[in-house]
């Protein structure tokens, strides 16, 4: 008898490997690899000849689409996040850690779902059914016709939301914890993963209902298990927030049917999650206006203007090498702008630890940050509280010239709505709304530091 093959999978990037080694030569990482069987296909042995295909059916793309392409859920948020809606046929993957949110969200989005007529099919390999009564009654989504299962085999989830009518949306909470006949692994290994995916993504493209599939995220925060999940599905959602705080933010990183970068905001209460509309009001909260070292700046997420508050601490040290601490941006970009500022500007950071923080938890990548983050820094080291109405955007490259941004008007027009009267934006951003909206166009970082220091304790009390 022809002894099994035996082959080594990492559990990081499920690069398959013919022999164990402490390190994976395609990720780097250590004491990811894990010996796993292979049984049938292509090499399975002997006898194990590959299956003739099949001819498929070829089409045009002119033709009749079969219902609405989206399932619109009711959440404004969630819909903005997915694009519209979940699209028939497709397959979204939502990660997040543990206890964020990501239950209690899908579980509030079935009830919607099934209030409009959808059928919903609800099946967690995680909880028993009466856990998940429990939340729904909670969440007061108990009264749904939402249909549930406590299932973790693939075959059998498969035969059982194939046995009736086709359901519009398959939940599967989480893809982890299935488990398929056709691998020998435990449940939770790259290859298990992997084919449970394969399974219910199939299922997906071949019925025309849409399957969402949860993930959890390591202590990296990326989500568990192979890449090459999220390179198989058609949106990747991940469910953000702070324990300390009590917002969440559901970010699009992937969307083949619709934009890669919007996000919507929630509010984690008793009650559930609950949309919050207008997330500037809520990042600019509990703002301290009179507090030098405090810039609001005016960013985009999407399609959507968000102002966030950027808070920076510049304090004498001590020590030999003086901190830098971010939270909520990136570290790198930082020196970067603590470097110009040494530089062309004169301001010395040699002797000082620098904290900064995006106020709220709220992270922020688009370089338009640059002006904000920069005016909080020189506000914070010459003690001087920047105006209270006035919001900064621009980005500030390595000259120490400041560069326009896309979406000026609309940071604008979300600044005047909250009642801000002035902004510090880079020159030639292009036509700017008529407003009552004092505009101060900058083109250089140098102008910028020389008209903060202009108005130091002397001139305070006119700002």
């Amino acid at each position: 008898m022809a002894k099994p093959r035996v082959q080594f999978v990492c559990q990081n990037c499920g690069t398959v490997h013919t022999r164990w080694a402490g390190k994976c030569d395609a990720c780097g990482e250590w004491n990811t690899l894990v010996e796993e069987g292979t049984s049938g296909g292509i090499g399975g042995g002997p006898g194990k000849t590959p299956r003739k295909g099949r001819a498929v059916a070829l089409t045009t793309l002119s033709g009749d689409i079969e219902d609405a392409p989206r399932i619109q859920s009711g959440i404004a948020e969630l819909d903005r996040v997915t694009g519209g809606g979940f699209v028939r046929g497709s397959a979204l993957l939502v990660g997040g850690d543990p206890g964020i949110g990501k239950s209690t969200l899908l579980t509030q989005a079935a009830a919607a779902l099934a209030r409009r007529g959808h059928r919903i099919v609800y099946v967690s390999g995680e909880e028993a059914v009466a856990q998940i009564r429990l939340r729904a009654q909670r969440l007061k989504a108990a009264d749904t016709s939402v249909e549930l299962a406590a299932e973790t085999n693939v075959e059998d989830i498969l035969a059982t939301i194939s046995d009736t009518r086709r359901p519009d949306l398959v939940i599967i909470d989480s893809i982890q914890t299935l488990w398929t006949d056709m691998a020998d692994s435990a449940p939770g290994t790259v290859t298990q993963v992997r084919a449970g995916a394969q399974a219910m993504i199939r299922f997906a493209k071949q019925t025309g209902a849409a399957v969402v599939l949860v993930g959890h995220v390591t202590k990296e925060g990326q989500i568990a298990g192979p890449r090459v999940v999220e390179h198989m599905v058609d949106a990747v959602l991940y469910f953000e927030g702070e324990g300390g705080h009590h917002y969440r933010i559901l970010r699009t990183v992937k969307n083949r049917f619709g934009p890669t970068d919007e996000i919507g905001v929630f509010e984690m209460s008793d009650g559930g999650l609950r949309e919050v509309s207008n997330p500037s009001e809520l990042f600019l909260g509990e703002r301290n206006e009179k507090a030098p070292g405090a810039a609001v700046f005016a960013g985009m997420e999407g399609t959507r203007p968000v102002l966030v508050e950027i808070q920076a601490l510049v304090a004498p040290s001590t020590l030999g090498t003086p901190r830098r601490a971010v939270v909520g941006w990136d570290g790198n970009r930082l020196s970067m702008i603590l470097a110009v500022l040494e530089a062309h500007c004169g301001v010395r950071f040699g002797q000082h630890d620098v904290y900064l923080n995006v106020a709220g938890g709220y992270r922020i990548s688009e370089p338009a940050a640059d002006i904000a983050v920069a005016a909080a820094l020189v506000s914070s080291i010459a003690g001087v509280a920047l105006p209270a109405d006035c919001v900064y955007f621009g980005e500030i490259s390595l000259s120490g010239a400041v560069r326009p941004v896309a979406h000026a008007v609309q940071r604008l027009k979300e600044a005047e709505k909250l009642g801000f009267r002035q902004a510090v934006l880079p020159g030639g951003s292009g036509e700017l709304p008529k407003s009552a909206f004092r505009l101060t166009e900058t083109a250089s970082l140098p102008d910028l530091v020389a008209r903060i220091a202009a108005s130091g304790p002397g001139k305070r009390g006119r700002d």
